[in-house]
């Protein structure tokens, strides 16, 4: 069991699904919700916020140069110094001088320009050259990217001086124009610093689902944000791992422990000791285990469904309440495990309250009972925990409602159902089925009846003693009465053998026969008992009472016959030709049926007149029982027979008491009709 529960632990993370078939890009294969609210730091949203703020940095360029701008203002004077040369010699000719202008690489000149700087006079001329160096000085000032150098050239017009010419001015901006270079430089160092405090400045991103919502719909393309979901949830984690494997060995272990040793703690349980008991409880218990941790994962409404409940129900109906509370504290604990709390406090309380109100289940209406609690109970975690279901629609709330409402029903249900079948197979002697079969019209019963009418009614008298005493001392009532009502059943194959079935004047049957077959006939009593409760199908637990009623002691008259007619010699005497056999009474309800069928006998038998001569009638009965050993393996204490006897008094005294002797005399003629009927004339 222990190897099975570890395997249905670590199901759940055997078959999720394998990470690599979810990768975003292909094909999800089926319908994935979120199973429970989550709230989750989103890195892939994260990454892409970053990336988009990094995009949005524009590139950093270093501030202008001034040492650029110094450069270029001293190479515009030596072109100026150049022109200035050119003009003022007088060893070539004008169209030299055109010539030399038009040939200067750093003077890309318009023949108008250099006909305009060749023919100006001297004094125009320097106020010319003195506005060519303040255009290119406020130009180099500005911020000239490789980007924005075409439109700083086209700018240089723009800033000469207003009192110039338009040819002048025409002539300062060619002059201009091819000295004004990039004075900011693209910087790689700055621009990844911008681009770094971008993304820093980005705050982590938090995605949200509720219960039930939608993450991705089969055959849909997995994108990045919807894996991410699937691997938060755990949907689509990689398979078992070493540490789901050490933990749920470790959970398994103290699972286990905990269930052996609190049942070797309480050994009276008598399940323990039947296989076929044993090996029902740990049926329920693996299937509904596995079921519950199938049941959870990657649902919502499911594991709120789920009738947990039912297998401490089914086990306290079988083998008593003790059995299903211990049952289902190590289930619910086992079940929920590696989901949220709030599922164990749901199943723990829903299945504790279940097995509490089902108590010992001698009634349908308390498997109806027991529903309603489970139901009450999940109702009340899940107002508990969803306070009260604030974050669902009315859609949710209804749908969680009707969850626990079926959780309530499905686990009455399978409980009724499952005790119906295993305890017909194991040979239970459930309250429901006692119940049905001790009915009047129960078809042994009916045939008890019939042939037997004396033992039956010893036997309802015998019941009624046997079912106070066990009241008394707090074992089952209603076992000990059924089998009561059935321990002498056998009687019925020839009821004409025993005395409460012979009529008055009858012929005894015994004295015609030696005392070893008289005996023989009536120790076949148990046997043909044990032949019709199989007949029947009787519990097993009834032909306990059919053969331990007796347990292991002798026919006490035909031995004594024998003994008288061998002349009181012991020896020529075979004591086990009249002993019962047996086994002696292994249970509290069995040995009560023992003493009290003794105590009807012998009170019957000997009539005592008052309720001390009946005390002491009985307790010389216990004592010759105790002193053949009858109830060594019974654990009646000193205290429970002391109790036993004074039921049996209390419940003799109102079965034997004194009744008023009638005279036996006529009634008067005048009396013979009645008064409301007139007599005839």
């Amino acid at each position: 069991m222990g190897i099975t529960t570890f395997g249905a632990l670590t199901l759940p993370a055997s078959l999720r699904a394998d990470t690599a078939s979810f990768q975003p890009g292909n094909v999800s294969p089926r319908d994935f919700t979120a199973p429970r609210d989550l709230t989750y730091e989103s890195v892939v949203l994260t990454e892409q916020r970053r990336n988009a703020a990094d995009q949005a940095v524009l590139p950093v360029y270093s501030p202008p140069n001034p040492d650029v701008a110094r450069k270029q203002i001293a190479s515009l004077r030596a072109a100026l110094d150049f022109i200035s040369r050119t003009r003022s010699s007088t060893e070539t000719s004008l169209a030299q001088k055109r010539e030399m202008l038009a040939a200067s690489p750093d003077l890309p000149l318009t023949p108008e320009s250099i006909e305009r700087i060749l023919t100006i006079e001297n004094a125009r001329w320097e106020t010319l050259r003195l506005e060519t160096i303040t255009v290119l000085e406020r130009t180099m000032r500005g911020v000239i990217r490789e980007s924005d150098l075409e439109t700083a050239r086209r700018g240089v017009s723009s800033l000469v001086s207003f009192s110039l010419s338009e040819q002048d001015a025409a002539v300062v901006s060619e002059i201009v124009k091819p000295f004004v270079i990039v004075n900011s430089l693209y910087s790689p160092e700055l621009t990844e610093a911008a681009r770094q405090s971008a993304r820093e400045a980005v705050k982590p991103v938090e995605k949200s689902y509720k219960a039930g919502e939608t993450i991705v719909r089969a055959g849909e393309v997995l994108s990045e944000v919807q894996a991410e979901a699937l691997q938060s949830f755990g949907l689509i984690q990689s398979g078992l791992t070493i540490f789901d494997a050490i933990s749920a060995a470790a959970l398994t272990l103290a699972a286990c422990a905990f269930m052996v040793v609190y049942f070797y703690r309480r050994k009276r349980l008598g399940f323990l000791y039947d296989a076929r008991s044993l090996s029902v409880t740990a049926f329920v218990f693996v299937a509904m285990l596995i079921g519950a941790r199938l049941a959870v994962p990657g649902n919502v409404l499911i594991p709120y469904l789920y009738p947990l409940a039912a297998a401490g129900m089914l086990i306290a109906a079988l083998f008593g309440m003790e059995a299903g509370l211990v049952t289902s504290v190590a289930l619910c604990i086992l079940g929920a495990y590696g989901f949220s709390p709030d599922l164990l406090i749901y199943y723990l309380l829903s299945s504790l309250l279940g097995v509490l109100t089902l108590g010992r289940a001698r009634r349908f209406s308390s498997f109806l009972a027991a529903g309603a609690a489970v139901t009450g109970a999940c109702i009340a975690i899940l107002v508990a925990f969803r306070s009260p279901f604030s974050d669902l629609d009315w859609l949710g709330t209804l749908q969680l409602l009707g969850a626990a409402l079926g959780n309530g029903f499905l686990s009455a249900a399978l409980a009724l159902l499952g005790q119906n079948i295993f305890a017909r197979w194991l040979g239970l002697a459930t309250p429901l089925h006692l119940l049905e079969i001790s009915r009047p019209d129960f078809p042994l019963l009916q045939l008890f009846l019939r042939n037997a009418p004396g033992t039956y009614q010893h036997s309802l008298q015998v019941a009624n003693l046997a079912e106070q005493a066990a009241e008394a001392i707090g074992a089952d009532p209603l076992l000990t009465r059924v089998g009561a009502l059935f321990h002498d059943v056998g009687k019925s194959t020839n009821p004409g053998f025993f005395i409460e079935n012979q009529a008055p004047g009858q012929t005894d049957t015994h004295q015609d026969m030696q005392p070893e077959e008289a005996a023989a006939a009536i120790i076949r009593h148990v046997t043909d008992g044990v032949t019709l409760a199989r007949k029947h199908r009787l519990p097993r637990r009834l032909t306990d009472f059919m053969l331990e009623h007796h347990g292991t002691m002798l026919t006490r008259f035909q031995y004594n016959l024998a003994l008288q007619q061998a002349g009181g010699d012991a020896s020529k005497v075979n004591a086990e030709k009249f002993r019962y056999p047996g086994p002696r009474p292994r249970s509290r309800e069995t040995a009560i049926l023992m003493l009290s069928d003794g105590a009807e006998a012998r009170t019957r038998a000997e009539a005592p007149q008052t309720e001390e001569e009946m005390r002491a009638l009985l307790r010389r009965m216990l004592e010759s029982i105790q002193q053949t050993g009858q109830l060594d393996h019974t654990s009646l204490t000193l205290y429970d027979l002391n109790r036993i006897v004074e039921s049996f008094v209390a419940t003799l005294r109102g079965t034997y008491h004194p009744r008023i002797q009638y005279p036996a005399a006529e009634i008067p003629a005048a009396h013979e009709t009645s008064p409301a009927m007139p007599k005839k004339t």
